[in-house]
């Protein structure tokens, strides 16, 4: 098993310098590979911060957000990237919801299953053309691109395209993942059940129908973790994952993964309280139960232990916190590792 470390919630990317010593940080620690998400920040320009400064990590991003950028833009930063870490990169894809894409991007919105296919299909169109030579010629119903002279054409290919991996939580989606993708990042809103039950067997349906192996896909898992150095870290935490559990049980899509469990019902309410501006209220309605079938909570070595034990038979990587002191990083890497 592969495991990452990442950039997400709470981490501030402000400063270069800070954010490249952090890059070296996880590579020394022996992380396989750093994600970079895509909230505040642009994650192209931070994955090539770090690309500058590392030398054997994987680098991913996880997620970039595929309909705020046209496939051709993605193309070219993905090919770039994978040139500047000498083929380390691999492009983590997510559609967004409806609302961020065409309210806070100002980009169409097509339907993401046909929209994500069509995306990818367009990306490898157009590096069919890049790499391989072969005219550009792709006619969709989101996208085309069927215009590409030799000025305009990268020369450096000696790493191929990059990998191509992307997030998803409906059956839809993970459809779409299996089919089109080189894997699929599991959303951290899941759950073990939800993972064996709906997801994996999803996947498997669908890479029989293809003629593709099991072997040759990946499923990537960043699971929700609270833990800490001291007693008041790990009560940070503890309340920290209960909101972003809410705020993601706050969106309709989800749904799913509350109903494997019977908890459906909590959905609408929290759905609700987002609307009407009751963030603060949303985690109390987390309740332990919840909380321990979402994350992995404990101390430092019981929470990798865990890991392990609930992940080690689903998953090909994992993305693990880094918020604790270097020694118990490491120690963490070994325990999951065996």
């Amino acid at each position: 098993m592969k495991i990452d470390s990442s950039f997400s919630f709470g981490d501030r990317l402000d400063d270069i310098g800070v954010l490249q010593e952090q890059f070296r940080r996880r590579e020394q620690l022996g992380f396989d590979g750093v994600v970079t998400a895509e909230i505040r920040n642009d994650p192209f320009v931070v994955v090539g911060l770090g690309a500058a400064v590392t030398e054997r990590v994987e680098l991913r991003t996880g997620i970039a957000v595929a309909f705020a950028r046209s496939p051709m833009t993605t193309a070219y930063s993905a090919h770039d990237l994978n040139v500047y870490s000498r083929g380390r990169f691999t492009l983590g894809l997510g559609s967004q919801i409806q609302a961020h894409i065409t309210k806070r991007f100002g980009m169409p919105w097509h339907g993401p299953a046909k929209q994500m296919a069509e995306f990818i299909r367009a990306l490898h169109a157009i590096w069919d053309c890049w790499y391989d030579g072969k005219p550009l010629n792709f006619r969709g119903d989101c996208y085309r691109h069927t215009l590409m002279t030799p000025d305009f054409t990268p020369h450096d290919t000696r790493f191929g395209r990059p990998r191509v991996v992307m997030a998803a939580v409906g059956p839809l989606m993970i459809a779409t993942a299996a089919r089109e993708a080189d894997g699929i990042l599991v959303h951290t809103f899941c759950t073990p059940k939800y993972l064996e039950e709906e997801i994996l067997p999803r996947i498997a349906a669908t890479l029989a129908e293809s003629g593709r192996s099991r072997a040759d896909f990946e499923v990537s898992f960043p699971p929700f973790v609270v833990t800490g150095a001291t007693e008041a870290e790990f009560e940070a935490a503890k309340q920290q994952v209960k909101y972003r559990i809410a705020f993601y049980g706050s969106t309709p899509a989800y749904r799913p993964v509350l109903e494997c469990h019977g908890w459906g019902d909590l959905q609408p309410k929290l759905n609700q309280l987002s609307k009407n501006n009751g963030w603060e209220r949303m985690p109390e309605l987390i309740g332990d139960e919840m909380l321990e079938t979402f994350a992995v909570v404990g101390e430092p070595r019981q929470v990798a232990t865990e890991i392990r034990r609930r992940y080690g038979h689903l998953v090909d990587r994992l993305t693990l916190e880094n918020t604790l002191p270097d020694d118990q990083i490491a120690e963490q890497l070994r325990v999951i590792r065996g």
